[in-house]
């Protein structure tokens, strides 16, 4: 086997990366994709040749640091220590390996963003739920998680009089309807089979609410593992759509008038063992544990805040609105699909083990290693502070009299705002993430409030 170079000095490859370079071998792998998730929400990467993929897997790739002042847009934003000057490694992780089902001959890796001399570096989103995953370590608690994508697969055609291209849904079928199932079974048999190659579990397929909207969950995992899966799916459900002369958008509203696109996350804590799980008690009313009722306590007190990071586009607050089941109510409730926190009803059987919470608002737009690293430390800051949700909402929260509830930010600015005024979350991103972050979306929400609807349509579908 031939030994790989460090930014450190030779020495072999470990047992994870001669599994990746025996595999490039025997499965005629010619170019290695590096992914990673942009400040914009853009999965972006870099690829190395098969002959070069031995040193690569130590050194990683050379990459601009300014990538990470870029927006959806592709407009690179004036943020201190992010400009023409200075990079980084994209170092990939072997243990994320996956060959392509949809791409024959590539192959892909989640890659950390990491100084030249290989240490952590301060903008790198992997780096940022890395830690905050270590954070809870120190409470002796694992999160368990699964992002809940939903999509609306079509056809890219040209806008009228000029305007941008448009998204045209594959069907017009109804909710759950059958007709659904088989117009988009190709697609739905090609997709399942893909991700299942690349390790994901599917657990559920439907079709959703909106024209052509495509609704298929995949198995919860640990923390990071479940964050890269997201990556992992995104650019599946693209790619096979590609691969059909079809378009797959995870854009929160691609089309206006149609039902928008979440991400719901599904978040549980576990013991280091993963024996026991921490948000379970049978005796309580709705089987939530003391530990669950403060996480929630904490995310409720920073959810303006997080909102910036789980739905990170101008986009997303087309979908955040009073009885679009999406929640615009700073709440909790069992089973309230209108709430932002939802206490998931427990599974006859596994009770205790089946206790998860569901965040609603969350859709693909954001960068899932903030978002989920985000969603930790809010929840830790509930649990450490013991911080109490008050009392569950087991109405629609539109039905109560104005005021009743704190309203969850309208507009990517007003989100924004609330994340820079939130101390923890700040201090959690650091100087140079936290200002980056905002840097590129203060400019999104700049430049899609100087053109219209089409506009922001075009880009939003076209980037997620």
């Amino acid at each position: 086997m031939a030994e790989r170079y460090s930014v450190t000095g030779v020495h072999p490859p470990d047992p994870a990366e001669r599994r990746v370079l025996e595999r490039v071998e025997t499965e005629g792998i010619e170019l290695v994709r590096f992914l990673y998730a942009d400040h914009g929400g853009v999965i972006r990467g870099k690829a190395a040749s098969r002959s070069r993929l031995a040193e690569r897997l130590g050194s990683g790739i050379g990459h601009t640091v300014a990538m990470m002042a870029m927006n959806m847009l592709d407009q690179l934003q004036e943020v201190e220590g992010l400009g023409p000057v200075g990079e980084v490694r994209l170092v990939p992780d072997p243990s994320t390996f996956v060959a392509l089902p949809y791409a024959p001959g590539a192959a892909a890796m989640l890659a950390d963003l990491r100084q030249i001399d290989g240490s952590p570096w301060a903008a790198c989103p992997r780096t940022f739920l890395r830690e905050a995953v270590a954070t809870l370590a120190k409470e002796g608690l694992v999160a368990v998680a699964a992002f809940e994508p939903e999509f609306t697969l079509g056809r890219r055609v040209p806008g009228a009089d000029g305007e941008p291209d448009r998204l045209v849904p594959l069907d017009d079928s109804l909710c759950y309807a059958t007709s659904g199932f088989d117009l988009a079974h190709d697609y739905a048999m090609r997709l399942v089979r893909a991700l299942q190659a690349q390790g994901l579990r599917v657990e559920h397929y439907h079709p959703e609410l909106g024209h052509g909207q495509q609704e298929l969950s995949v198995r919860h995992a640990q923390a990071m593992r479940a964050a890269d899966n997201q990556v992992i799916y995104r650019e599946t459900a693209r790619g096979v759509a590609f691969g059909m002369s079809l378009w797959a958008s995870l854009a929160p509203k691609p089309i206006a008038d149609q039902a928008g696109n979440g991400a719901h996350l599904h978040l549980s804590l576990w013991d280091p063992e993963l024996r026991a799980n921490a948000f379970g008690d049978p005796a309580d009313r709705y089987g939530a544990s003391a530990i669950a009722y403060r996480f929630i306590g904490g995310l409720l007190a920073h959810l303006p805040a997080l909102t910036a990071l789980t739905c990170g586009s101008v986009n997303s607050f087309r979908r955040l609105g009073p009885r679009m089941w999406s929640s615009a109510y700073a709440c909790y409730g069992m089973d309230n699909r209108e709430a932002a926190v939802r206490i998931c009803s427990p599974m006859r059987g596994a009770a205790e083990a089946s206790a998860n919470l569901e965040i609603k608002p969350s859709d693909s737009s954001a960068n899932p290693y903030l978002s989920l690293g985000a969603v930790i430390h809010a929840g830790l800051d509930g649990i450490r502070r013991g911080l109490d949700p008050g009392e569950a909402v087991d109405v629609d929260p539109a039905t109560l009299p104005e005021g009743s509830l704190p309203r969850l930010p309208r507009s990517l600015e007003e989100a924004l705002d609330a994340l820079e005024a939130d101390e923890l979350l700040m201090n959690a991103l650091g100087p140079l993430r936290a200002s980056a972050y905002l840097a590129v979306k203060r400019s999104e929400a700049r430049a899609f409030a100087a053109e219209d609807v089409p506009y922001e349509l075009f880009n939003h579908f076209r980037a997620f």
